[in-house]
This record gives structure tokens, C-alpha cells and sequence, in this order.
């Protein structure tokens, strides 16, 4: 009977972060989806819900995790641009171009994650991730100083409220926020020597 209470709990959670993000894609506002509203897509109890996430905030970074995933492998083992073997100021400018595009691509969630974060969104264990990956890159570029410093205002042009404020607000094209970052993050680096 554990296997098949096993097997029941994988096919619960993942059709819970199937609904989740189904209703997250269909809303105009991270808001407007509740806890009641996934668990009656998922056709689970809210009870399974609960058990599985915790809190509606566990089921935002459950399902942030799940999509982030194929970007946090092509980092920490992929192929050029994200990989290791690329050198660190190029991996720099993909990284950061990785994380805008998941964020443009995954707008309303990234916003719903930042904003009710609840205490510092500095602490939050997706961005500790990013800012120590981001760090350990930037250490790796001779002549560059303040690494940690520099990461956090690197993501801060990433910021989910900054991407949905240019790209819904003031309308900018996703390719020119992508040139835009690139030129931003280069000028950051640029008083470090190149490599070569």
C-alpha cells in the first residue's frame, strides 16, 4: 500500500502544479487563483493541498521551482552559454539573459513569488540561488571587485516588478529589454579585463 500512497502523491502534486499553473496563465492577477480555486482544477481536496505545499506561497515556489528547472541544469552542467565550460564574462551575460526571459516568460508567477514573499524578497531561497550563482561566476573575472555587491545589482535589473513595469507598462519589446540588460550588465563588467 506505501507504493501506491506514493504513486497517489506524485500524481496529486503534479497535477496540482499542472492547474496551478494553468490558472496562473488565465488570470490577469496572481490574486484572482486560491488555494480552493487549484485544488478544484486539480480535483484534489484542499486538505492535499495543504499537506503537499504548506501554503499558498508553497505552492507559488513549488510550481517557480518546477518550471526553473531546466534553467538551473543548463547552468550547473549544461552546454555553452550557461555552462561552465563558457567563459565567465559571457556566462554573466546568459545567466542574466536566462533569468529576464524566465521572467517575462513566467511573468504573473515570478510577481505573485517576489511580491508575497512576505519578508525580504533578498531572502528568499530562489533568490539566494541566483545571487550565489551569479557571485561564484563574477569571482571567476580577474580585476573585478565587490562580487557580492555587484550580483545584487545585477538581479536587481531582474526584478519581477521592474520586468512587469517595462514590459506591461511602458511596453518595451522583449528583445529590446533582453539588447538592453546585455549593454547594462557590459558596462558593469567593463572595468574588468577581457578575456583571452
Amino acid at each position: 500500500m506505501p507504493e501506491r500512497n506514493r504513486k497517489d502523491a506524485i500524481r496529486n502534486r503534479e497535477a496540482v502544479l499542472a492547474a496551478a499553473d494553468a490558472l496562473f496563465a488565465r488570470h490577469a492577477s496572481p490574486e484572482d487563483v486560491t488555494m480552493a480555486d487549484v485544488a478544484a482544477a486539480a480535483g484534489v481536496g484542499k486538505g492535499t493541498l495543504f499537506r503537499a505545499f504548506g501554503d499558498r506561497a508553497g505552492l507559488l515556489r513549488a510550481l517557480y521551482e518546477a518550471r526553473l528547472e531546466p534553467i538551473r541544469e543548463a547552468v550547473e552542467a549544461g552546454p555553452p552559454p550557461l555552462g561552465p565550460a563558457t567563459p565567465p564574462q559571457e556566462r554573466v551575460l546568459a545567466l542574466l539573459d536566462a533569468v529576464l526571459c524566465f521572467k517575462l516568460d513566467n511573468r504573473r508567477l515570478a510577481l505573485a513569488l517576489e511580491e508575497g514573499a512576505g519578508a525580504s524578497p533578498y531572502q528568499a531561497e530562489h533568490y539566494e540561488r541566483w545571487h550565489r550563482l551569479l557571485r561564484t561566476v563574477l569571482m571567476q573575472i580577474p580585476g573585478l571587485t565587490d562580487s557580492d555587491f555587484t550580483a545584487h545589482a545585477l538581479l536587481a535589473a531582474t526584478r519581477a516588478d521592474l520586468v512587469e513595469h517595462l514590459a506591461e507598462e511602458e511596453r518595451v519589446p522583449r528583445e529590446r529589454l533582453r539588447a538592453q540588460l546585455a549593454n547594462y550588465t557590459a558596462r558593469s563588467l567593463a572595468g574588468a579585463p577581457p578575456q583571452g
